[in-house]
């Protein structure tokens, strides 16, 4: 069984390649120049701050990569309900790339033998997870958004907090997604800490200063303990990068 884990925390010429390879073979071959790629990536969150991230997106014609989990969201619905079809769809039209981030968001935590595993849910109790559990919890995700879509998912996926196992890569790669991204250790923006102890000012400039060529950037559709969301740090952010020469590719996508 063939499969892939991208947890980078640092950037290596052979972790770019491969980067490149997934990039291309999931997208097709850019035809923008871009020569020094960056690969922004969202995880759904609580959503409050999805249409400003989208729309952010849009207006500086950036594609990025989306990774879905059903998360609980600021409207009280969920993130691949039917209440979120239109966000999707559009995003799709896109041309953004999407991978699976469980249905459920459980904590991997270890694996207890080679059939089964322990994670935790928010709650923070323990649950236990056989291949066939922990295959619902990605197939879930591509059914959900396939019928709100009526595409499915890159087979590409992020484990939540990107906790994995030898067990959870497995089985994933058997159930149709061999290839686990995480992120750089420059790409992680820290917007899921409070704002109290990092500012966007703070996080906006960190992040504009390190990222390099071939990271992973990985922000938040909505973080519940964040007062100062970052979502406004995106537009001077992408400004920022682009200003020393870094351009912008998906991991994935599937729209035109």
């Amino acid at each position: 069984m063939v499969f892939i884990i991208i947890n980078m925390l640092h950037v290596t010429k052979i972790a770019f390649a491969v980067l490149l390879f997934i990039s291309t073979a999931l997208h097709g071959a850019d035809n923008s120049g871009c020569s020094n790629p960056v690969y922004l990536t969202f995880d759904t969150g609580n959503m409050k701050t999805a249409e400003e991230i989208a729309n952010t997106l849009k207006q500086k014609n950036v594609r990025a990569t989306f990774f879905l989990a059903n998360n609980k969201t600021f409207k009280g619905t969920k993130a691949l309900s039917p209440a979120w079809q239109k966000f999707w769809k559009t995003r799709v039209s896109e041309g953004h790339g999407f991978g699976n981030h469980t249905w459920s968001h459980y904590f991997v935590r270890q694996d207890i033998n080679k059939s089964t595993l322990k994670a935790y849910g928010w709650n923070g109790k323990p649950v236990k997870l056989n291949e066939r559990a922990f295959c619902a919890e990605l197939k879930k995700v591509q059914s959900a958004f396939y019928k709100l879509t009526g595409y499915k998912l890159d087979k590409i996926w992020r484990a939540p907090a990107g906790r994995t196992t030898q067990n959870s890569i497995r089985w994933a790669a058997g159930c149709g997604y061999p290839i686990h991204v995480g992120w750089s250790k420059a790409g992680y923006i820290r917007d899921d800490i409070s704002s109290e102890r990092l500012s966007n000012r703070q996080l906006l400039k960190h992040a504009s200063k390190h990222i390099k060529k071939g990271d992973i950037v990985l922000m938040h559709l909505g973080v519940w303990d964040r007062k100062e969301q970052a979502a406004s740090i995106l537009p001077a952010l992408i400004d920022n990068l682009r200003k020393r020469r870094l351009c912008f590719m998906p991991l994935g996508g599937m729209g035109s």
